[in-house]
């Protein structure tokens, strides 16, 4: 079994939380910059080549500005996260609006930032247009062609029961009457499969998407300028899984880039990306600290964090690798759930995980928490969410988003008047 090491010490912890009491997330500098420079090498071939950072994984403008260091834009699914880009500086042309049951103001302030809206029905096209009076001369269209999506004889995912996309015959449909609509230039967007572990899943996709486009091209006469792979590369969350290699997922695509658009003539075509999980997943960590053990009909480990701060493993039962800090090479011969204090019994990080023995006062590092984990948070009992800091290259740290008080809690009953019974500077 492989070792997933953290990126951060037992020492290293125990001086920052001086500062920044437990839980929290922290995120690697270093990791994020070269995960984000080997992407960029691995698709410069493609010369109109652009990573959309997938904003809901990891909506701090910290992070993002990282990112935007190595060319990459934002990809919005909400009107806060096009008013984070926006706040941000991030350019119109560098926005990528795709949602789905979007309300008309979602629509309009898209439009009027200039971000290349991805729309997801053919529905919406009237309705886009009601909103805009006149339809922006570039759109996208998000493709679902229904069914499974397989690699070899692999289940990838179930694209025929997502609620979002086009269907074959909607795509070939909705590009003609957005051409008779005075739209000029067009892309095709599709996620057909969730957090893959293969090499194979963008090639499979690229593949496919290349050959509708083709299609397209030939028989409603589109100008296609990109095509957007959208997210799906995931992450080794389990010690025993191999990471993707994105210089061999890079030349997968290149391949049929080269088999099926350089010979129908669309060798000027764009590749987007739209990744969220890949970009920051390994490199977060959510510490938090044991603070009770309970002996009942299981050995029970009781931590500072809970769900509101790591949603995935109870809603999902997805698998977080946790490592015991300052314990790394001792054996892992006991068993334990681990909890959260939330007043719901799926709150666990983890369910008969083997660790060394813990002992209340231990700090725990759980793993690959640096996309959907502090995103996914809520208030659920009450809990307020935690801070998030940067682990900087040099090695200091940095606070990039303070935690939540009940300051922040109370600050929406105004309209009863509950707020103002605190004394918030007491």
């Amino acid at each position: 079994m492989m070792q997933k090491k953290p990126f951060v010490t037992k020492e290293q912890i125990e001086e920052i939380v001086k500062t920044y009491p437990t839980p929290f997330h922290i995120y690697d500098e270093k990791g994020i910059r070269e995960n984000a420079k080997k992407l960029k090498q691995a698709f410069s071939w493609n010369p109109g080549y652009k990573e959309f950072f997938a904003v809901k994984a990891t909506p701090n403008p910290f992070l993002i500005d990282i990112l935007r260091d190595y060319g990459c834009g934002c990809d919005c699914s909400s009107m806060t996260e096009l008013m984070l880009a926006e706040a941000m500086g991030v350019k119109g042309e560098d926005i990528m609006f795709s949602s789905n049951d979007t309300p008309a103001e979602e629509f309009a302030y898209a439009a009027k930032i200039g971000a290349t809206i991805n729309l997801d029905d053919i529905t919406h096209i009237d309705f886009l247009e009601k909103i805009l009076g006149k339809l922006p001369e570039t759109l996208s269209c998000r493709y679902n062609p229904g069914g499974v999506f397989k690699i070899s004889n692999s289940i990838m995912d179930n694209p025929g029961d997502a609620k979002y996309g086009f269907t074959t015959e909607q795509m070939f449909e909705g590009f003609r009457i957005l051409k008779e609509k005075g739209v000029k230039h067009f892309g095709i967007h599709a996620f057909l499969a969730s957090n893959t572990v293969t090499n194979a899943y963008y090639p499979m996709l690229a593949k496919e998407l290349f050959e509708l486009a083709v299609e397209l091209k030939e028989q409603t006469g589109a100008d296609i300028r990109f095509i957007n792979l959208s997210g799906g590369i995931g992450i080794p969350y389990r010690p025993d899984q191999e990471a993707n290699d994105i210089y061999e997922i890079a030349d997968g695509v290149k391949h049929a880039y080269e088999e099926i658009l350089i010979p129908a003539g669309m060798g000027d075509v764009a590749i987007y990306t739209e990744l969220g999980r890949f970009m920051m997943g390994p490199y977060g960590h959510l510490v938090t600290k044991v603070i009770h053990e309970k002996h009942t009909h299981k050995e029970y480990l009781g931590c500072d964090a809970c769900a509101v701060n790591l949603m995935r493993p109870a809603m999902y039962g997805a698998y977080h690798h946790i490592t015991v800090l300052g314990k790394e090479n001792e054996p892992c011969d006991h068993k334990y759930d681990v909890t959260g204090s939330l007043c719901e019994n799926n709150d666990k990080f983890a369910i008969d995980r083997m660790l060394p023995e813990v002992e209340v006062g231990d700090y725990l590092a759980i793993h690959d928490t640096g996309a959907h984990g502090f995103s996914m948070g809520y208030n659920y009992n009450g809990k307020l969410r935690s801070a998030e800091l940067l682990l900087k290259e040099n090695g200091e740290v940095q606070l990039i988003r303070r935690a939540e008080t009940p300051k922040d809690y109370f600050a929406t009953f105004d309209c009863f008047d509950i707020y103002n019974k605190f004394d918030w500077n007491a």
